[in-house]
């Protein structure tokens, strides 16, 4: 048992690496960027202790550099791809997890399920389940019973719900763009402009539900992180968490991403003039358009 949990480990520490590097090739992070174990285990949603893994494997592959009592930096500008380096992809185990969230929100999932029931119905190994239920855990919309199985417990289901949460963020989010002390780097801004330029490039088209998802909520908790009050920023990534299965469903309908890539780069240039009021202005307006877009997409959420 002790050597198939540590394997199970070894997995997901390598799903995560190839998840990081994946992003800083995304983001096009420059050499010498930071990158911040804490920070990249509240935005994943996972311990310390797998991300600690797949820092350690990255830099054992030349991707990272790592300095004592430092961290972590990004090695070089040009990296090669995860499967250039041998790493264990996420798709596959990805389109089992968007199946099970799929089925969770139409009702074809009990409320309570044991992990046999689980393995049959998607075809999973120990491990590919144990890393996929991690995901799910972490993401707070399903938790280990006592004893046996697994729950799945209330989380974002309907479009009135989305709504809700919306409206939540628009009283949070221009508010912490106000905050005494707000200060959001140029290299942050920098990297979230560039995220954004790729998108209207084209990846609005080719990128996965699961990385459009992760590329709002970098933004949204990048801009509210910088606020310096971790009040914000924690309940933020609460919100995003339970949102994204209807999140996910959202993306089957791309049209209004150019239009959101857009407003984010004008909240952006506020930023980098210093102009709080003028951003959270911006960010109060973005988040009512995806208010009112919401209602266009309705059907798609209540499939």
């Amino acid at each position: 048992m002790a050597a198939l949990v540590k394997a199970e480990r070894r997995d997901l520490g390598e799903v995560l690496a190839a998840r990081l590097l994946g992003e800083i090739r995304e983001q096009g992070l420059a050499a010498g960027a930071h990158l911040r174990s804490q920070e990249l285990a509240g935005r994943l949603g996972v311990s310390r202790f797998p991300v600690g893994q797949a820092l350690h494997l990255l830099a054992d592959k030349g991707v990272l550099r790592h300095e004592r009592n430092r961290g972590y930096f990004v090695a070089k500008a040009e990296l090669p791809s995860a499967e250039e380096l041998g790493l264990q992809p996420e798709d596959g185990l990805a389109a089992v997890y968007f199946r099970i969230a799929d089925d969770h929100l139409r009702g074809l999932l009990p409320a309570r399920i044991t992990e046999s029931e689980l393995r049959e119905r998607y075809g999973l190994t120990r491990a590919e389940l144990s890393n996929i239920l991690t995901r799910i855990g972490a993401e707070g919309w399903a938790e280990r019973r006592a004893g046996y199985g697994w729950s799945f417990l209330p989380v974002l289901t309907t479009p009135e719900s989305l709504e809700q949460s919306y409206r939540l963020r628009l009283a949070l989010e221009p508010a912490a763009l106000l905050e005494p002390g707000y200060d959001l780097s140029p290299e942050l801004i920098a990297a979230c402009r560039q995220a954004e330029e790729r998108l209207l490039a084209g990846a609005i088209d080719t990128d996965s539900a699961d990385a459009l998802h992760e590329r709002g909520v970098r933004f949204h908790e990048t801009i509210v992180g910088a606020s310096g009050n971790p009040f914000f920023i924690d309940a933020i990534r609460r919100l995003n968490r339970i949102r994204r299965l209807l999140s996910y469903r959202s993306m089957l309908d791309r049209g209004r991403y150019r239009a959101q890539c857009e407003e984010h780069l004008a909240i952006l240039d506020s930023l980098a003039r210093r102009d709080q009021e003028e951003a959270a202005a911006r960010l109060r307006s973005h988040l009512g358009h995806t208010i009112d877009n919401l209602a266009r997409i309705r059907p798609l959420l209540s499939r």
